[in-house]
């Protein structure tokens, strides 16, 4: 007896041992342990924007159809989500819709930053009797936002959307909770249509909403707004159009109200082709008069990986799965709604992913 009580002692403190040699702190401050991403070259880890991830669960199916036992695991958890988890090392590549800029970069290991698609933000809405797409100006998109517009019969409404018959109702405002790349588009379209919402509110991925409900990704704004009559809140054209809500025409610079589409936002692209060939971070939103065509809330998504690291073999992997995405994986970004790079861009995109190295050395 007093030797099965030892050896059970035993095994329970063996079990402990075991446990507290193979345990990490968890850098999220949970109960859930976070490894550090696999030294395994076959096994490939991404995190962040929910704007990319219906695209970017077909990229994987495709690249991993031809990719001789690499698998790649995408979590949708938000831009800000993603680039903390890259900087962390949690992570091979991050996926946000807002890039970083010089300043955020400061003091940080050099990062490549490569725009892998573009899609519009729209504005979708809960209005059962409304029989015509809700037209918005910048004024009345600002207005809502910032809560100065509180009713669906306001004027500045009803202005834009002649004999539509809206609802004498309050409007109910669902935005993003957590760090976002879909809200620094949103954001900085408003910080640019409106002085007001630039002087009081600025833009970011998060940012001091002054009036609404949130919800956690696109899929929690997207569940808002279906559930409440009245609500108006910004998404992904594919949650929208997943969700059979309908989606606003938003007034451009010149003058016209435009819908939401890959074409329409492939046009604010090519407004901005020169800048964007000095900067691929060149924000795409409110493209001038000259692109009457364009959608004014559009915006990139970029796949961000650090410049150098260690791993050749992991390295080489990541590299030939973000090589697929901007190339034959473009096929399959209009089929979702998101505007194909065009080739010029493509082109710069291959020059940046030329500049990844392993411990200095080109990868190939």
């Amino acid at each position: 007896m007093k030797n099965g009580r030892w050896l059970c002692g035993f095994v329970v403190l063996l079990l402990a041992f075991v446990l507290a040699c193979n345990s990490k702190p968890n850098p999220n401050g949970s109960g859930t342990v976070v490894a550090k991403t696999s030294s395994n070259p076959k096994q490939i880890i991404g995190a962040g924007s929910t704007f990319v991830y219906p695209v970017m669960s077909k990229w994987i199916e495709g690249f991993q159809q031809q990719s001789n036992g690499v698998q790649v695991n995408y979590q949708s958890i938000g831009s800000g989500g993603g680039i903390q988890q890259l900087k962390k090392g949690l992570v091979d590549f991050g996926a946000s819709d807002a890039a970083l800029d010089d300043e955020a970069l400061k003091g940080a290991a050099p990062m490549l930053q490569i725009p892998e698609s573009a899609g519009p933000v729209c504005i979708t809405y809960n209005l059962p009797s409304l029989k015509q797409p809700l037209r918005l100006t910048p004024r009345t998109v600002a207005g809502i936002f910032l809560g100065t517009i509180k009713s669906w019969q306001d004027p500045e409404i009803k202005k834009s959307n002649t004999g539509a018959a809206l609802p004498n109702t309050e409007i109910v405002v669902a935005h993003r909770t957590e760090g976002s790349g879909t809200t620094n588009i949103f954001t900085t379209y408003l910080s640019v249509v409106s002085p007001e919402w630039q002087q009081k509110i600025g833009k970011g991925t998060s940012v001091e909403w002054p009036v609404g409900l949130g919800g956690k990704g696109s899929e929690g704004v997207t569940g808002i707004v279906k559930q409440s009559p009245g609500a108006i809140g910004y998404v992904e054209l594919t949650y929208a159009l997943g969700n059979t809500l309908p989606v606003a025409e938003v007034q451009n610079t010149a003058g016209k109200f435009v819908a939401p589409s890959a074409e329409s936002a492939s046009a604010a692209i090519a407004a901005f082709a020169d800048k964007i060939a000095l900067d691929v971070r060149t924000p795409i939103v409110n493209p001038p008069a000259s692109a009457p065509e364009a959608y004014p809330i559009s915006g990139f998504t970029f796949l961000m990986v650090p410049a150098d690291g260690p791993d050749a073999a992991k390295r080489a992997e990541v590299k030939r799965f973000i090589r697929y995405v901007v190339s034959d994986g473009q096929q399959m970004a209009s089929t979702l709604h998101y505007a194909p790079l065009p080739p010029p861009l493509v082109e710069q995109d291959q020059r940046l992913l030329d500049r990844m190295t392993a411990d200095g050395k080109p990868l190939p």
